[in-house]
């Protein structure tokens, strides 16, 4: 089994954007092919390096732009990511650069390379907007579903 955790600075637009995203391209994925041995066993989580919107829903921009596309994100509360979050993962994803260096303060180091950017699955690395700062929820929707689907494909060729 494959263990993912996606992390932002609230957990209320990007992290879980990503969290639904994938886990919903995973469980499509698996219907179509009729099988679930061609993909990994992989569970998908997020949170917050920040405790500020801790227990707060998730942000209506997100779940606007999520519902267009079918994904339902009813009962995903923000929280915050611990240092034990290192040991339960394999893969601790950040949308940015600051939340990376906030992410390895909360887990003290990176000695097994687990954590990165999402982007970084991609040809073209780098940050994905926060959508509370910009207002632009289909541009986020856009990078992040090009980091799941990079990042997906990673997964099942491994």
């Amino acid at each position: 089994m494959i263990k993912i955790l996606f992390v932002c600075h609230g957990n209320i637009c990007r992290s879980p954007m990503a969290e639904f995203v994938l886990r919903d391209m995973v469980e499509k994925q698996r219907k179509e092919s009729n099988s679930s041995s061609v993909y990994p066993e992989i569970t998908v989580a997020s949170a917050a390096t920040s405790t500020e919107e801790a227990g707060n829903p998730v942000h209506h921009g997100t779940r606007n732009i999520l519902r267009r596309y079918g994904i339902d994100t009813s009962g995903k509360y923000a929280r915050r990511m611990t240092k034990k979050d290192y040991k339960e993962f394999d893969y601790l994803i950040g949308m940015d650069q600051w939340n990376i260096q906030n992410m390895l303060r909360i887990t003290g180091g990176d000695p097994e390379n687990k954590v990165c950017r999402l982007l970084d699955f991609t040809g073209t690395p780098g940050d994905i907007a926060d959508p509370w700062y910009t207002g632009d929820f289909e541009t986020t929707y856009k990078d992040v579903l090009r980091g799941c689907q990079s990042l997906l494909a990673k997964l099942v060729s491994i």
